[in-house]
């Protein structure tokens, strides 16, 4: 009976074809992470044996997958496919096949352009011995050790209130505070300005903002990026 004839192949195609389809959309390609490729092959195997597709078939979350892999992460995505055809697939046919299908569904497309995921890792398993059905699963990661750090200085004569990512902070005159970060995110000053409007960044890694006293008792916001440590 006709089969997959070469399932790294369709692995790798999945990923040439995923990387294609960032590029296209402007965004870093992702590397192949073995942690991860043994944590979606061992789902794959498992949903090998269930009828249909469910993130959570064996009570686990695909974050619980990953972390039970070893893999330290900041941020995770999950994409499943289900192919079956009677007349076999070659490496290329199944991966298009998958890839196109992941393209054309809103949540599997988001995952595929997840901004700031680093690796993948892609299982393909065979769900049946007696016809040529495939289980494919594919992770996107971005490990722990990338989180992005920035700092909070204040030089200002008080205390400035200000939201990272929606909660709420506070420095206090000649204190130094120091964000850790998955993702970069919205930063608020309350109270100062930059030049040219309002107190409000998308941080970066490795930045530094500065408040200084302005004219009229003001805080004005320095912001000077530095090789992040």
């Amino acid at each position: 009976m006709p089969a997959l004839s070469d399932i790294p192949a369709a692995e790798t195609a999945i990923v040439q074809m995923t990387n294609a389809f960032r590029v296209e959309n402007k965004l870093e390609s992702v590397r192949r992470n073995a942690q991860l490729e043994a944590a979606a092959r061992r789902y794959a195997e498992k949903l090998a044996s269930y009828r249909g597709l469910s993130h959570t078939a064996d009570g686990t979350t695909p974050a619980q997958r990953v972390a039970a892999s070893g893999y330290s992460y900041c941020e995770v995505g999950e994409n499943l496919a289900s192919l079956l055809d009677t007349r076999g697939f070659t490496p290329n046919e199944y991966a298009k096949r998958a890839v196109t299908g992941w393209e054309n569904s809103p949540g599997h497309r988001k995952n595929m352009l997840l901004p700031y995921v680093t690796e993948t890792g892609v299982a393909i398993v065979r769900a049946s011995p007696n016809e040529p059905k495939y289980i494919a699963v594919q992770l996107f990661a971005r490990p722990e050790a990338a989180r992005y750090r920035f700092k909070v200085v204040n030089e200002a004569s008080r205390a400035v209130s200000y939201t990272f990512n929606g909660e709420d902070n506070t420095v206090s005159p000649r204190e130094i505070i120091t964000h850790t970060a998955c993702v970069p995110g919205t930063l608020a000053f309350q109270s100062a300005t930059k030049r040219g409007g309002a107190g409000r960044y998308e941080t970066h890694d490795g930045q530094v903002y500065t408040l200084k006293p302005s004219d009229g008792g003001g805080v004005r916001v320095e912001v000077v990026s530095k090789a992040p440590r």
